[in-house]
């Protein structure tokens, strides 16, 4: 078994601890807690690059190891990266658990090293119209943000 995990954190006061754990070749399971956010869904995602010296802005893309476009975390069009949104409550707090394929812990297409990325707004999962809404699923800004490594 493999396991990650990134310490989300943002200057906004949002804060959180996201696990990842995968057996063999199956999918990887994402656990983890959210605090510091306004009630309502929040793009999740996983971008292209584990940098975080300009904040945020600095992750790069979603990782689209594959050159689809942006889509839900069911669709077969989609960023290994769009794990979709996160559902915050009225208090604040989130937890979660998901389950995805296309974000292995190791191999040519591993997540660790890159970056976990929160946005302010709801992801349109690519079919909002709007002109962001194929690349970025017009989430917003990118209020937490952390680099994936490996876990003991």
């Amino acid at each position: 078994m493999v396991k990650a995990v990134v310490v989300l954190k943002s200057s906004e006061g949002v804060c959180g601890t996201v696990y990842f754990t995968q057996e063999g070749d199956g999918p990887t399971t994402v656990t983890g807690s959210l605090s510091g956010l306004k009630p309502g869904l929040h793009g999740f995602h996983v971008h292209a690059l584990g940098d975080t010296t300009n904040g945020c802005m600095s992750t790069g893309p979603h990782f689209n190891p594959c050159g689809k476009e942006h889509g839900a975390p069911e669709d077969q069009n989609r960023h290994a990266g769009d794990l979709g949104n996160v559902n915050v409550g009225d208090d604040e707090f989130n937890l979660m658990t998901l389950s995805f394929m296309q974000i292995p812990l190791s191999g040519p297409s591993s997540i660790v090293g890159r970056a976990v990325v929160v946005h302010g707004d709801p992801d349109d999962l690519g079919k909002g119209g709007h002109e962001l809404s194929k690349t970025t699923g017009n989430a917003g800004g990118r209020v937490a943000c952390g680099v994936i490594g490996l876990q003991g």
